[in-house]
């Protein structure tokens, strides 16, 4: 312990002091000194490679007061210039290209957009795959440009909203229940064909049902019975000529008779047949044809 020791003396009296005062010396010297010199050296070195590397990653990765490389932060949101690739699930409200460019969505395996409600379920999905590309959700429509509805479906129906809708397979349409629509045409030049391979077809309306061929003829082929009815009006065949070519002939008429005419005789049940014609009717003589 260091001890310090005070001396008063009076005006006019001197006072001798020792001459080999203990003197201790303040600071770090030897190793001590040179170790924390060392220190502080490592420490400045250090600060240097750090400040260097933050301002290498600050100039690769493009840092900006607007944001990073590509990416801009504006005040509708983020903006990204080229392109870019996600690794894990991107989420946003909303995505779109720039005005003078589309949007491009690409992967090597498929593409999936997800709508979520507020508890995180799966509402509606969209899902591009190499083979496929299907669409999950509840109601799903195409509008136009003006907002309206050119293709929505549902679990009930599907209603197809243009004026006009055309099928340019070669096979052309396959129905396996009933269609409801105002016309059904072919395109110019081309037959139109309404079959049913297996089953019946059917061609209802509360107002009629109006077949035209314009440039061409109409043919309706079937391998059993054609049946046209007539509930409350009647059966017109309005046409310059009527020509049954396959009727039934009945028997020849009498000898003197050289004229190829024939009438056309009615069976109770419907059934038509051919005459040849006499002076007077000849359907009696045919009769036969009936039983």
């Amino acid at each position: 312990m260091v001890r310090e020791q005070y001396t008063t003396a009076t005006e006019g009296t001197h006072v001798q002091r020792p001459e080999n005062p203990c003197v201790y010396k303040i600071g770090i010297y030897g190793w001590r000194k040179r170790c924390l010199y060392l220190f502080v050296l490592l420490l400045l070195i250090i600060l240097l490679v750090n400040f260097a590397l933050t301002i290498w990653i600050l100039k690769v990765m493009w840092f900006s007061p607007t944001g990073m490389g590509h990416l801009r932060v504006t005040k509708d949101g983020l903006r990204l210039e080229g392109e870019s690739e996600c690794l894990f699930p991107l989420y946003a409200k909303e995505i779109h290209s720039r005005v003078d460019s589309s949007l491009l969505l690409q992967s090597t395996q498929n593409v999936t957009v997800n709508a979520r409600n507020s508890e995180g379920e799966v509402t509606g999905r969209l899902k591009v795959g190499p083979k496929m590309v299907e669409v999950q959700s509840q109601h799903f429509q195409i509008n136009s440009k003006d907002g309206k509805p050119l293709f929505t479906v549902d679990e009930k129906e599907v209603v197809v909203g243009t004026d006009k809708l055309r099928v340019t397979g070669p096979e052309g349409a396959l129905f396996e229940h009933s269609v409801e629509t105002p016309l059904v045409r072919a395109d110019p030049f081309q037959d139109l064909r309404l079959e049913s391979p297996t089953r019946s077809l059917s061609m209802d309306a509360p107002k009629g049902v109006h077949i035209k061929a314009h440039a061409g003829k109409i043919e309706a082929l079937s391998q059993m019975d054609i049946v046209f009815q007539s509930s409350d009006g009647m059966l017109v065949l309005d046409a310059e000529t009527v020509c049954l070519p396959k009727l039934v002939q009945g028997t020849q008429g009498s000898a003197g008779s050289s004229q190829e005419l024939y009438e056309i005789c009615v069976c109770p049940d419907g059934k038509l047949y051919l005459s040849v014609a006499g002076a007077g009717t000849t359907c009696h003589e045919s009769s036969h044809v009936c039983l």
